[in-house]
């Protein structure tokens, strides 16, 4: 995904999983995969079931969080919030989670609690900005690049630095 070959990537996935349905990372990486494709209507399922399969994972703050960024996307920031702070429970120490959950709790007009959100992100990756998040390596289609200003603008108005 990160060679922006997702198309490649999401048939790999599936690939691996028609060989073996019991694969979680196979599970999880296709929900993120189809998040960066524009299908994050998609991502839950995949998700979900790699959570069923290995739901005391390693990785399992990073799936929970590409649900979190999925329903930014679909605009849906209440489902956002549950999901991100489910990754959050599950490892605190994920900063990219908080600076989602801050344009989440942004979205739904919790300003004080958004701008926490993004203090708590800042503090374990002070070098982040809203530039070095534009810079992503994944540039996805149209519509994963649309939905991504969405959860910029959401980050901006939480004091998290632009540059």
């Amino acid at each position: 995904m990160t060679s922006n070959r997702v198309e490649q990537g999401i048939a790999e996935c599936e690939h691996a999983l028609a060989l073996n349905r019991n694969l979680a990372d196979a599970h999880g990486t296709l929900g993120a995969a189809k998040l960066f494709v524009g299908r994050a209507a998609e991502t839950e399922v995949h998700v979900r079931e790699a959570l069923r399969l290995s739901p005391r994972d390693e990785s399992v703050h990073r799936w929970m969080s590409y649900v979190g960024l999925a329903k930014l996307h679909l605009d849906a920031d209440a489902e956002a919030v549950v999901w991100l702070r489910r990754c959050l429970k599950a490892n605190p120490n994920y900063p990219l989670a908080h600076f989602y959950l801050a344009a989440a709790l942004s979205f739904l007009g919790e300003s004080d609690e958004a701008r926490t959100a993004a203090k708590a992100g800042l503090a374990l990756d002070p070098a982040f900005t809203i530039r070095r998040f534009k810079v992503f390596p994944i540039t996805g289609d149209a519509n994963f690049r649309v939905a991504s200003r969405r959860v910029i603008q959401g980050m901006r108005v939480t004091g998290i630095p632009e540059s």
